[in-house]
Parts: structure tokens; C-alpha cells; sequence
């Protein structure tokens, strides 16, 4: 489980958002407490997704980020993914 204390959070919103968005559930601590949980609205199965593409020969794996793409898909060892 992913657990964040709210400095760092408050410190690196748009990362620890970004992680939410690609599945990740935070619980936020206090003073080594839980007192809150950050959850993704939809879980998203891009990961699944892109490993279907690159099992079916659709897709291969890239080492960085292609260009002209604002949110590619991730896979879970943090790859990216482009189209063939």
C-alpha cells in the first residue's frame, strides 16, 4: 500500500495525483497515522491495455517518452509503450 505524509504530498501534489491516476491508492498520514485515503474516480486497466498490445504485436515498448504524446500508457515497471 502506497502511504504519503501530507508535507510531502502538499510538496508534490501533481506527482503523487499523477501516480492516483494510473491506479496507485494513496493513504495519507499524520504523524505516521492514516487519516485518509486518495483513490482513483475510474480504475484504469491501461497497463493491461498496453501489455495486450504488445503480446498482440501492436505495440512495443520504448525506453522514452514518444514525442507529441501527453499522457502515454505506462506499463507496471514504468515503460512507456508506442505503436507499431
Amino acid at each position: 500500500m502506497n502511504t504519503v505524509g501530507i508535507r510531502e504530498l502538499e510538496t508534490h501534489l501533481s506527482r503523487h495525483l499523477a501516480r492516483v491516476r494510473y491506479g496507485a491508492r494513496l493513504i495519507v498520514t499524520e504523524h505516521g497515522r492514516a487519516i485518509a485515503a486518495i483513490d482513483p474516480v475510474e480504475t484504469p486497466n491501461c497497463v493491461e491495455w498496453a501489455r495486450a498490445m504488445v503480446a498482440a504485436g501492436r505495440a512495443q515498448r520504448e525506453d522514452r517518452r514518444p514525442q507529441g504524446c501527453r499522457l502515454p500508457a505506462a506499463t507496471a515497471g514504468g515503460a512507456l509503450l508506442r505503436r507499431q
